[in-house]
Formats: structure tokens, C-alpha cells, sequence
């Protein structure tokens, strides 16, 4: 638990630091950036925090390269 506070108070602090410039400066692309970002790492580390499963991104890799590196074995360029 004392990490998912670390967390969060990590990703308050960087609102806090973030957040009035981009406002104050009107970066309306820059805030929809800045927000998908940094939720999307809030949950990654709140995931890894409470020991979830998360997938390994080379499973995604080589799902996405199998059916062509198959196709290339079956004509014999690769071995």
C-alpha cells in the first residue's frame, strides 16, 4: 500500500508542477497529451504496484510477425 501512495502522490505532484503552464498557456492539444500519458502510467505502475498481470510486449510482437515469418519458412526463406 505505502507504494500506491507513492505513486499517486508522484503523479499529484506532477499535475501540480504541469498543469498551470499548460493551462495558462492554452496547449489544448499539449493537455489531452499530457493526460492520456500520464494515466496511462498511473495505471501501468498501479498495476505493476499490486502485482497484476501484464502482458510482455514481445508476446504482442511476435503475434503480430508469426503468420508472416511462417509464410516466409514455408518457401523456404527462412530456416
Amino acid at each position: 500500500m505505502p507504494a500506491l501512495l507513492g505513486i499517486w502522490a508522484a503523479a499529484a505532484a506532477i499535475v501540480m508542477i504541469d498543469l498551470p503552464y499548460i493551462r495558462k498557456n492554452r496547449l489544448v492539444g499539449e493537455l489531452w497529451i499530457f493526460t492520456l500519458l500520464l494515466l496511462l502510467g498511473l495505471w501501468l505502475a498501479t498495476a505493476k504496484a499490486l502485482r497484476w498481470y501484464l502482458p510482455n510486449p514481445m508476446d504482442w510482437i511476435i503475434a503480430f510477425y508469426k503468420p508472416f515469418s511462417d509464410l516466409l519458412s514455408r518457401f523456404g526463406l527462412l530456416q
